[in-house]
């Protein structure tokens, strides 16, 4: 079973948009979060005046539906953040609207180490492919003791867990229905049965899963061919899997899922699959029962274990 964790979320100016602070009990890391609008003061805080690992986060300018992200790391984190405020022409960044800080509150954390982080989190964002990196050519930076490596592993998969949480998606991995469920992760993951989506008119058949909480459209699952719905809904996330080859022709009127792809909901999946807008709750059908989506979660709500006190109150 997994552990539960405990985190402590501070919102520093008592309004859910400005900076906040977010720490996880036994843990010497420090995490500091805000919009770009909030610049001036996060940069007076004491963390930026430390050593660590920063990221700048905004959509894409190229592709409103990505996610653009740059990763750096300096010993005075708030002169750094100075420069990237520039306009683009003076050498800053103008795509980001966050800035996410991480540090260590027992300050150990040293410009090797800062260096050593930045290298791998560049290579977790590339591998989990959820964000378009602003970063130039990767670099790798392993110029660390062993031990220290150990230590650095631990304060990686800490920021892994407390980003997601803070709305930071980008570092999540990304658990695909056909990639091998190793033994140690198997109480990790969870996994929804299959669900398939056909439309004989049409010659459309797909399959999905759900895992982790993310819906997945199946490598192989054949699609319309254009999009036909309004041009409002998903018809750009339509044809931006076709222009990033996730869609592909199969030589005939329809398109094919070259690997498996996680949605933001079954609608989503739903609508592209389709190609117009669509319920995905009861577009979706369990595999071999013809159970909805909707009906399946439903399910699982019904039987589910209530707490001892939950029962007793019955």
């Amino acid at each position: 079973m997994t552990q539960g964790r405990s985190l402590r979320l501070f919102l520093v100016d008592g309004t859910p948009n400005g900076l906040l602070t977010a720490e996880i009990m036994n843990w010497t890391g420090h995490v500091l979060t805000g919009p770009r609008s909030k610049l001036a003061e996060l940069v007076q805080r004491p963390e930026c005046a430390r050593t660590g690992v920063y990221f700048l986060v905004g959509p894409d300018p190229d592709d409103s539906l990505r996610t653009r992200v740059y990763i750096g790391e300096s010993d005075d984190v708030a002169q750094r953040l100075r420069t990237h405020n520039r306009p683009e022409e003076q050498g800053g960044k103008d795509f980001w609207e966050r800035v996410c800080l991480n540090t260590s509150k027992d300050q150990n954390l040293t410009k090797a180490h800062a260096k050593y982080l930045e290298s791998q989190l560049i290579q977790i964002a590339t591998q989990t492919a959820r964000c378009v990196l602003s970063n130039g050519t990767a670099h790798s930076y392993n110029n660390l003791p062993e031990s220290d490596r150990a230590d650095m592993a631990f304060f990686l998969e800490q920021i892994r867990i407390v980003l997601p949480v803070l709305g930071f998606e980008f570092l999540r991995e990304l658990t695909k229905p056909s990639a091998p469920t190793a033994a140690s992760s198997v109480a990790s993951v969870s996994r929804s049965p299959r669900f398939i989506l056909e439309v004989p008119r049409y010659r459309i058949s797909a399959q999905g899963q759900e895992v982790d909480g993310e819906f997945f459209v199946l490598k192989g699952s054949r699609t319309r061919g254009e999009w036909v719905g309004t041009e409002r809904g998903y018809r750009g996330l339509y044809k931006q899997l076709i222009d990033e080859s996730v869609l592909v022709a199969d030589g005939g009127e329809h398109l094919t899922f070259s690997d498996d792809y996680a949605f933001s909901s079954p609608s989503a999946a739903a609508a592209v699959v389709c190609g117009r807008a669509a319920n995905g709750r009861t577009s979706w059908v369990v595999e071999g029962s013809g159970q909805t989506y909707a009906a399946w979660q439903e399910q699982q709500l019904n039987t589910s274990v209530l707490p001892t006190g939950a029962e007793a109150c019955e």
